[in-house]
């Protein structure tokens, strides 16, 4: 973002490897493990078919970002196409989208810490979000180095794992599960093993498991050069997914058969404890610890910096503007960390269900934003002739693949809808969206009267 007074002092090595490392998440991580029971070796697919509706996705937002320079947030996209009320709704959104996130993020950390410990899931989480909290209180330098050395983590994990796998898999190993094998695949009742429904059904998970895949493209169009890094940043998103994605999860079912997985614990962790490797699982315990940490702190950071936007732009109240001597907006860092902490208390009411109503909440409401990116990329076709004749990064298919991915994400919703545990979230979602649009009509209200008595 690029609002007056905010430091820049992230370095292209820490964009660059944030960037990938934004790629692996807690949705992966921990998700995966409940997306896999549902859906069996099936749930490859759905990986695969999301990523690719996320990369279309990303090409119309290239294709709107590199149309107007002046560009900043995906709320000046949607002020342009869809006016200033969704512009509004989509801005806060956006922020409790980030919120929801950190909140699944630090309640994933209680659950990673109980691997060593026989605690309650609500204090580490609390611990960890005192600790992110002063941390984001200093330099955005800190940030970037902290996040740097977190992803880079991470990406050494994902290839440490295919790396070892495909060893196995060459020499035919022989683990506690049995043979590590590519029939492993389809050996255990088949790739749909429960069916459609199983299928179908794992797709809230795996759409949480992308959230935030936007950030390439938004951080891209801050650099110094949008017209060669967007372009870039977007067409390496497929090789990222069928890399990080897919191939993490053939090699992790060739090892360890998906009938042996637990929905309530990561499969990486379970997945290293059958390589032989001593003390494996409790490191790669650690390693996902530290991605959930990273993650919360990005989402702090990430709300932050947009409440601070939201603010500048009259659409949040004017202290969430106010910096601390560190130039990081402090209040508005206050503010996002509280909101965030109630993840900590529903880890304390709900530890069974606190990770699914969050993650939930967050895929809807990235699917919104997803969403308000497509129509917009529908209206600039129709509205901006003279840009896209000008245009040198169009976006493919269009307008089929705009209707298309539209398509799939109602149909998720939809999914949401009839699965019981997802239902209850996705029926209180929408007064999230009421309370928004309630707030522009007062917030119109009472600036028409100003205007009025002035």
């Amino acid at each position: 973002m690029a609002q007056q007074g905010l430091k820049k002092d992230l370095a292209s090595r820490h964009v660059q490897l944030i960037a990938i490392g934004g790629t692996i998440g807690t949705g992966l991580f921990l998700g995966s493990g409940k997306a896999i029971q549902l859906a069996g070796p099936s749930i490859i697919f759905a990986y695969l078919i999301v990523g690719m509706a996320l990369f279309f996705v990303m090409r119309a937002l290239g294709e709107l970002l590199l149309s107007n320079s002046g560009y900043q947030s995906l709320t000046d996209i949607a002020q342009d196409y869809l006016g200033p009320r969704i512009a509004f709704v989509t801005g806060w959104t956006y922020w409790f989208c980030w919120i929801m996130t950190a909140m699944a993020d630090i309640i994933a950390v209680g659950v990673y810490v109980r691997y060593w410990f026989d605690i309650p899931q609500w204090i580490p989480a609390v611990v960890c979000l005192v600790i992110l909290l002063g941390l984001n209180l200093l330099t955005v330098k800190l940030f970037g180095e902290l996040e740097f050395w977190f992803a880079l983590i991470k990406v050494v994990t994902i290839l440490a794992l295919i790396g070892i796998g495909v060893i196995m898999l060459v020499m035919g190993s022989k683990t506690d599960a049995g043979i590590v094998t590519i029939h492993n695949l389809w050996g255990h009742g088949g790739l749909f093993p429960n069916g459609v429904s199983g299928f179908l059904l794992s797709f809230q998970m795996v759409v949480f498991a992308y959230v935030g895949v936007e950030l390439v493209g938004v951080s891209a169009a801050e650099t110094a050069n949008p017209e060669k890094n967007i372009p870039s940043a977007i067409n390496k998103i497929p090789f990222r997914i069928l890399f990080f994605y897919v191939g993490a999860l053939i090699i992790l079912l060739s090892i360890n058969p998906w009938t042996e997985l637990n929905a309530s614990e990561s499969p990486f962790v379970k997945t290293f404890s059958l390589i032989g490797i001593p003390l494996a699982a409790g490191i790669i315990n650690f390693v996902v610890l530290t991605s959930a940490a990273s993650a919360c702190n990005s989402g702090m950071f990430s709300t932050s910096r947009i409440l601070f936007s939201l603010s500048n732009n009259g659409q949040a109240p004017s202290k969430m503007t106010k910096l601390n001597k560190n130039h990081v907006p402090s209040h508005a860092l206050w503010i996002s960390t509280i909101v965030v902490s109630v993840g900590a208390l529903l880890s304390k009411l709900i530890p069974e269900q606190a990770f699914g109503i969050v993650t939930t909440i967050s895929a809807i409401c990235f699917i919104w934003v997803w969403g308000v990116i497509l129509v917009c990329h529908l209206r600039y076709k129709k509205q901006r002739p003279k840009l896209q004749a000008k245009s040198t990064f169009k976006a493919p298919l269009t307008p089929f693949v705009n209707y298309a991915v539209l398509t799939l994400f109602a149909m998720v919703l939809i999914i949401m809808l009839v699965a019981k545990e997802t239902r209850p979230a996705l029926l209180l979602t929408p007064l999230w969206f009421i309370i928004l649009f309630t707030l522009y009509s007062f917030k119109g209200k009472k600036e028409k009267d100003i205007k009025l008595s002035a």
